[in-house]
């Protein structure tokens, strides 16, 4: 019989593979808009052109966007061991299979399928999460958010020197093994239902005025941020590559740039979710939102090195965006709906971000360039600033025992006749 320092420490490597997860998911999404650089030659079996080739990702964002909305009903299913175990062995698989393609055709369907097992970790994972993290749950997800940003940082770093050392296929393989490596290490792990290791007050009851206003909020952001979010890293590569080595030889340089952008999103996220267990969420939200749009305007014409901390800065807002999100739902869903408004809030976002890869391959072939593609997200970022207006401020978020002297708590009293 396991005595809780045992069940603790299960509980501690399951959370640590779970952050694994979170940075193979992004990873693993990611790879096609790097390889795509080494792809894209004259006499190549998926063509010369940059466009038509990361436009084959589209059946990868839209089958994680769409895999994502039955995830609360097969973990209560089949339970979410063995749903994450499903994640590693089917991803890995995926990406082995893609870098065998031999043509646009297999390369689409073997991306689809990533896409389609990478969909179960984030209703998945962020649930288990937010559980485990009991009632300072930004710290958590601020150190987990890191990892996903890690993910998003190092596809095009490594993709980028694997491509350039030994072929862009390489650049599928590795990852693809490390994930399987990473499945078969999670099926040796004695699983804890970590939930029940959790202390903490029960949920609070707060007025459904209240968390109505929030959710509306959340779901206008996940459709908004989805799209901003997918389109952004997909199209970072190669905006690195425009604006600041466009040389063909200079492709581990773009890597590296893209890694550093992206970096700034690390840190960001790191210091979000420190934050957001001392404040409220829309007075670290709104500053965010206020920055996004005119950044990406600016860096629709930035050129040479100005680009660059352009780029940092418009990372840095999106992936702290990501931890104050995730929060949301934390703060304002009560743990048994959890699951289905997480399983919700991806599904959205993710449908929208389904239109990134399709969006950026058809304006830049276009035009020729990234700069109207850039102009567009920043009019899509206004509509996550007017969320950020419209959601709540509550003193309530730190101290939840509040809510049931909130005003909206309070029955009316009818006046005296």
């Amino acid at each position: 019989m396991q005595t809780a320092t045992d069940q603790a420490r299960a509980a501690l490597r399951q959370m640590q593979l779970i952050n694994a997860a979170h940075l193979l998911t992004h990873y693993s999404l990611l790879i096609l808009p790097t390889a795509v650089l080494a792809m894209a030659a004259p006499g190549s079996p998926f063509g010369a052109d940059y466009g038509p080739i990361v436009a084959l990702a589209t059946a990868m964002f839209a089958l994680y966007g769409a895999g994502s909305l039955p995830q609360g009903w097969l973990a209560a299913r089949f339970g979410r061991p063995r749903m994450m175990l499903a994640f590693f062995l089917g991803t890995g698989a995926s990406l082995v299979a893609a870098s065998f393609a031999q043509g646009r055709t297999g390369l689409a369907i073997a991306l689809g399928f990533a896409g389609f097992f990478s969909a179960i970790y984030h209703p998945i994972g962020t649930a288990m999460l937010v559980e485990a993290a009991g009632e300072k749950p930004g710290r958590a997800l601020g150190v987990n958010g890191v990892f996903g940003n890690l993910g998003v940082a190092s596809a095009p770093l490594v993709t980028a020197f694997l491509s350039q050392q030994a072929g862009w296929r390489v650049g599928f393989l590795v990852p693809g093994l490390v994930c399987i490596a990473l499945g078969l290490w999670w099926a040796t792990q004695n699983h804890v239902e970590i939930a029940r290791h959790v202390q903490g007050r029960p949920f609070p009851d707060i007025p459904k005025a209240i968390v109505r206003r929030a959710l509306v909020v959340m779901l206008s952001i996940s459709a908004a941020s989805g799209l901003v979010f997918n389109a952004f890293t997909v199209l970072l590569p190669k905006l690195m590559a425009e604006r600041l080595a466009a040389d063909p030889g200079l492709l581990p340089l773009v890597g590296v740039l893209a890694f550093a952008v992206t970096l700034c999103g690390a840190l960001t996220q790191f210091t979000v979710g420190r934050l957001i267990d001392r404040t409220t969420l829309k007075r670290i939200f709104l500053p965010l939102a206020m920055t996004l749009a005119p950044a990406m305007a600016l860096l629709a014409f930035a050129r040479g090195w100005m680009a660059l901390p352009l780029a940092g800065i418009v990372a840095a807002v999106i992936f702290g965006q990501v931890t104050i999100n995730e929060t949301m739902t934390a703060r304002y869903i009560s743990p048994p709906m959890r699951a289905k408004i997480y399983s919700l809030r991806f599904f959205i976002g993710f449908v929208g971000g389904a239109a990134a890869a399709p969006l950026v391959g058809f304006l830049h072939e276009r035009t020729g360039s990234l700069s109207l593609v850039v102009l567009i997200l920043a009019a899509v970022a206004c509509v996550t600033l007017a969320c950020a207006v419209a959601f709540p401020d509550r003193r309530e978020e730190l101290a939840p025992e509040l809510w049931e002297r909130a005003p909206e708590a309070t029955p009316a009293v009818a006046p005296a006749e």
